[in-house]
């Protein structure tokens, strides 16, 4: 989870969203990436996509089997559906849609855990990981000149 905090203060010196992510395989890292909405001006470039794209050109497949995807946030609808059909073993998250929210992001308000539950996804979900620390990014994105909410 370090290295996806890593990822999302990069975002944030980048006057993106504060949202990060890594993918991790038998304990080596697979790809590191952060959202990246506004400078690629695609609405999809979220964290966790744009890791999968990092990850899937590394590992030269779609299939992420045996990996797990780290992200400092809860993965919204669209990115928990993408880590469903990349095949992630598992998906470990820090801060909550609530946060995300609450910080000014229009967020669906369908969790990760409902979303998988209904569509009976094989995915693990370990959620609440450095949590506090996830959270801290919103206020120091927000407190930084320049960034915009979508």
């Amino acid at each position: 989870m370090g290295l996806a905090i890593e990822q999302a203060r990069l975002a944030i010196a980048a006057r993106q969203s504060p949202f990060g992510s890594v993918i991790v395989k038998d304990n080596t890292l697979i790809a590191a990436a952060h959202n990246r909405v506004w400078d690629t001006c695609d609405p999809t470039a979220h964290a966790e996509v744009t890791t999968i794209r990092a990850g899937s050109e590394a590992l030269r497949t779609i299939d992420f089997s045996g990996c797990t995807l780290y992200s400092t946030c809860e993965p919204c609808p669209m990115c928990a559906t993408a880590i469903h059909w990349s095949k992630f073993d598992a998906i470990v998250y820090g801060a909550t849609i609530a946060d995300a929210a609450a910080a000014g992001f229009s967020e669906l308000t369908v969790s990760i855990d409902d979303l998988y539950r209904t569509g009976k996804s094989p995915v693990r979900i370990i959620s609440g990981i450095r949590r506090p620390e996830c959270a801290e990014l919103f206020q120091l994105w927000l407190r930084t000149p320049g960034t915009r909410k979508y």
